[in-house]
């Protein structure tokens, strides 16, 4: 895998995280949540149902909406660049949390013990040699963005 960081997005926003390899290119948002302190535990634990992300206390969608709308500027931005459909996985990476699906998501919802393994077990689309290094060329082009100075 090859990971692009802070790609600088096609507006006033950028991609955390680019992960590209032959399982598949993913959009990675990051964010960082406090836990609560509780007596009887459990405020680590976070619940995802019904497009919702329940924490202990509060309830969030807007991060699931931004790994989408990263993920789909992505696709449709490389796409664009590469001259054929290609498809960028959302993922939200919330460290420290564990993870509780009740529900199936488009967006991949993973904290940091889990990010090794999902990129090779997520079932997102197969690239081929061609298209990851058409795919790493644009993202390191785009990334390259510091002139310098001799």
């Amino acid at each position: 895998f090859w990971v692009f960081h802070d790609v600088k997005g096609g507006g006033p926003f950028n991609v955390d995280h680019v992960v590209v390899g032959r399982h598949g290119l993913f959009a990675v948002e990051t964010k960082g949540r406090a836990k609560r302190i509780r007596e009887s535990g459990g405020g680590h634990r976070l619940t995802l149902k019904d497009g919702r992300l329940e924490f202990p206390g509060w309830v969030e969608t807007k991060p699931l909406e931004q790994a989408r709308r990263n993920a789909a500027w992505l696709g449709e931005w490389l796409s664009s660049a590469l001259g054929e459909p290609i498809r960028a996985t959302p993922v939200l990476a919330i460290p420290g949390w564990y993870i509780e699906r009740r529900s199936r998501s488009d967006v991949a919802v993973i904290n940091g013990k889990s990010v090794a393994g999902y990129f090779t077990k997520s079932g997102a689309a197969e690239l081929t040699e061609k298209q990851v290094a058409q795919i790493r060329h644009q993202l390191d082009a785009r990334c390259r963005d510091v002139a310098l100075h001799a």
